[in-house]
């Protein structure tokens, strides 16, 4: 792992930017040297270990042109050694005006040797389709120390 993400947040933006640009080895490169770590997709696939996180989005970014993520979010949790995020995502598929979302996302980082890293990301529908867009989303919290 040649970037050394120094907090949850750099680790974050970098894996929401490499969506951004299709880039599979720099999504990657955010994800713990790790056997377990876990993606689960909106659509509820559940992919274990980083052979099958890369191959899903490989599929995902061969099949889509340009995807755009906007993230709000709205609660964070922050220990010395781990951080997790839940966040808002809204998705824009190539130049479409509409939106496809919102998803509600939870993403689990740990700080190692390496800088802090990904060690999972769940994606699931949110029950309120309006609330990205509307703004009624929970904005951002400050950052709550986890014991």
């Amino acid at each position: 792992m040649s970037v050394i993400f120094t907090s949850a947040e750099d680790a974050e933006q970098a894996f929401y930017e490499a969506i951004g640009r299709g880039d599979l080895d720099a999504l990657m490169s955010v994800w713990a040297d790790d056997e377990e770590i876990v993606c689960i997709h909106p659509t509820g696939q559940y992919l274990r270990g980083p052979l099958a996180i890369r191959d899903s989005w490989r599929s995902i970014f061969a099949s889509n042109s340009r995807l755009t993520v906007h993230v709000k979010r709205s609660v964070c949790w922050k220990g010395l050694l781990i951080a997790v995020h839940s966040v808002v995502e809204t998705l824009y598929l190539g130049d479409e005006p509409t939106p496809h979302g919102p998803m509600l996302s939870t993403n689990v980082f740990q700080r190692g040797a390496n800088g802090w890293r990904l060690l999972s990301h769940h994606a699931s529908a949110s029950a309120d389709p309006g609330s990205a867009e509307t703004g009624s989303a929970p904005q951002a919290a400050p950052l709550r120390t986890l014991h």
